[in-house]
């Protein structure tokens, strides 16, 4: 093959793109799905932990982990246009092990896993890229497991919504997830979680990328 029918392909696939152009511009410039927002939920914690980063596993200070399977949950932080989202504060918080939240209005403290963090913040860099390193989310009365996200831009544009779990039974039932209609925003938010080795043994990894709408 000549270097002159190596570019032909190319060539042609640019003049395509420019007559689709033409005909609807839209199709060159096709925004991503935005992400759909949720309720934060009552839990919301009212103060924060002073260990306050991206790994809820390990607290500074004590000597054993949370109780769970260890879960590094991450992604990239988007425009509609696909472009990313930089220096954006990124919160997570969830339950622990047990089903309870570390807040003051759910239930006994006596009841926490004392050695989860339970919530958790990060920034963005400059690809929009995140990564959080929690435990598997579990069910507890009336929800299917999820994780809480706040995204919040350095112009202040905030985004608050839930991540929920592949497969899970009680996705169907949710009362905040069956609020989210359209299929493919219901798609956007749901996670398949798989065992991985990359970063730890034992441990699942996913990938949940967040498009600010």
């Amino acid at each position: 093959m000549t270097a002159t029918s190596g570019r032909l392909p190319r060539r042609g696939l640019l003049i395509g793109a420019t007559a689709l152009a033409a005909i609807d511009p839209r199709a060159a410039l096709a925004a991503l799905l935005a992400t759909p927002t949720q309720t934060p939920g009552p839990f919301y914690p009212k103060t924060l932990p002073l260990d306050a980063e991206n790994d809820l596993v390990r607290i500074a200070g004590h000597t054993h982990e949370a109780v769970g399977t260890i879960t590094h949950v991450f992604g990239r932080i988007l425009d509609t246009n696909g472009a990313a989202v930089t220096s954006a504060n990124v919160e997570i918080w969830q339950c622990d092990s047990r089903g309870h939240y570390h807040h003051v209005n759910d239930g006994d403290p006596g009841q926490l896993d004392p050695d989860f963090q339970g919530y958790g913040k990060t920034v963005s860099a400059r690809d929009g890229s995140y990564r959080f390193r929690t435990i598997r989310p579990v069910p507890y009365p009336g929800r299917t497991p999820h994780i809480h996200f706040a995204i919040t831009t350095a112009t202040g544009r905030r985004l608050v919504t839930q991540m929920y779990v592949a497969d899970e039974r009680g996705n169907e039932r949710d009362p905040v997830l069956s609020q989210i209609r359209d299929p493919a925003q219901r798609a956007a938010v749901i996670v398949r979680l798989a065992p991985t080795r990359q970063f730890e043994p034992g441990a699942l990894a996913g990938t949940f990328d967040i498009v600010m709408g």
